[in-house]
């Protein structure tokens, strides 16, 4: 059965206003700081547009378990912060070696290397500052269960595991097992962790987080898949990012074991699966269930 989105919901003006919110709350979390050099490298990834999903889907599922959602801005931003670091090292010639993200040239072919692994690592450290030292208003005991959820994620159990997985599979045979691996970790834990961030600091209940982890995992793996068809399918300009380098690493993909056809069709029966884990909460899951939907329409 398909779960859908209530046709009163206007997702158009809601992803607009919370990605204008999160813009601004950005703006302003890199304060006068030294050394500029740092902070200006920090900003200009950070500040480089984008869907703003990961801090969006925060915000979303705060306000599904109840919660108000600006005691959790500070760790949306957290979120993004983890996201655009692991952009940025992924950009180096170490790791995926691309010259183009959102548009315009990566943070090391405008600061240099050194500069883009510093700035990098300085963005994942202000993150826990942003959970920890600002975020007035939500209980410790929320704040250290996001603390943990965020190390997870962005460690070795996380984003760090999968982009090693990755570089060791490349030019090899690798099966679909492998394959989710890499994704339920490079992407899709960190998708995870701002699902549940958001959940934490509304207080949600253990039958909302074990919603929420089946919601998270659908979309995660789902978000992967097209961003594997759209490698194979869309120009650099449209992508931001440079198109077709999966081929060129010699990477799997989903298309590549799948082919385009049953991949986009796995992508869209995970998102239904995540759908359907919301469905008992559906009055105030309408942004969720949308984003979801988003990430299977999405063209770029």
């Amino acid at each position: 059965m398909t779960v859908a989105v209530s046709t009163s919901f206007e997702f158009a003006a809601y992803l607009e206003a919370a990605r204008l919110r999160v813009e601004a709350a950005l703006d302003v979390s890199l304060g006068p700081e030294r050394p500029e050099s740092l902070r200006e490298a920090m900003r200009y990834s950070l500040l480089a547009g984008g869907k703003r999903l990961r801090p969006i889907l925060c915000l979303a599922a705060c306000e599904l378990a109840g919660g108000d959602s600006d005691l959790a801005l500070p760790t949306a931003v957290g979120l993004e912060m983890v996201h655009t670091m692991s952009l940025i090292h992924d950009d180096l010639p170490a790791m995926d070696n691309d010259d183009l993200r959102r548009g315009r040239l990566t943070n090391h072919k405008v600061f240099g290397e050194a500069n883009a692994i510093l700035a990098g690592d300085a963005l994942l450290t202000r993150a826990f500052e942003m959970v920890a030292l600002r975020s007035p208003g939500v209980p410790a005991e929320r704040l250290l269960a996001v603390v943990g959820e965020l190390s997870l994620a962005s460690g070795a159990p996380g984003l760090v595991g999968g982009q090693v997985v990755d570089l060791e599979s490349e030019g090899k045979q690798v099966d679909l097992e492998t394959l989710e691996y890499i994704h339920l970790h490079k992407t899709g834990a960190l998708l995870q962790a701002c699902v549940l961030s958001g959940a934490l600091i509304a207080g949600a209940s253990e039958e909302l987080l074990t919603a929420l982890r089946r919601y998270a995992r659908g979309i995660g793996l789902a978000f992967q898949i097209i961003d594997d068809i759209l490698d194979v399918t869309a120009s650099s300009e449209v992508l931001g990012k440079t198109a077709g380098k999966d081929l060129t690493a010699d990477k799997t993909t989903y298309p590549k074991l799948l082919g385009l056809e049953e991949s986009r069709q796995r992508a869209e029966a995970l998102v239904e699966e995540a759908k359907t884990a919301l469905e008992p909460w559906l009055e105030r899951a309408h942004p969720l269930l949308a984003l979801a939907d988003y990430i299977t329409s999405r063209d770029r």
